[in-house]
């Protein structure tokens, strides 16, 4: 089992930053892929990016070169810079694992709200 607890997120300004977190616990973090999705009320949850344990990462169209995900295998964390913040990705952001590149998302944890203002 794997435990997922995000943090980070806040208000901020339309062209802005956030830093989200995501605090891992169990099994051994290293090996799993970890992802970061997120949520607008009434739509479908969306990828936003994901990073294997290797080290390899990637991004919807959407952020790229915006967002970039990166893990610290010391602190069993895995973070989520966002950059140049659009006032339509404010949403709730959910950190996830899984346990081999091609597998389902097993863990998720409960998401953090974050809020851009126009």
């Amino acid at each position: 089992q794997v435990q997922l607890v995000e943090s980070g997120g806040g208000l901020v300004q339309a062209g802005g930053s956030l830093r989200l977190s995501c605090a891992a616990s169990g099994r051994t973090f290293s090996s799993y892929g970890m992802g970061w999705f997120r949520q607008v009320p009434g739509k479908e949850r969306e990828f936003v990016a994901a990073i294997t344990s290797w080290n390899f990462a990637s991004y919807a169209d959407s952020v790229k070169g915006r967002f970039t995900i990166t893990t610290d295998n010391i602190k069993n964390t895995v973070y989520l810079q966002m950059t140049s913040l659009k006032a339509e990705e404010k949403a709730v952001y959910y950190c996830a694992a899984r346990e081999a590149p091609d597998a389902q998302y097993g863990y998720w944890g409960q998401g953090t709200q974050g809020t851009v203002s126009s």
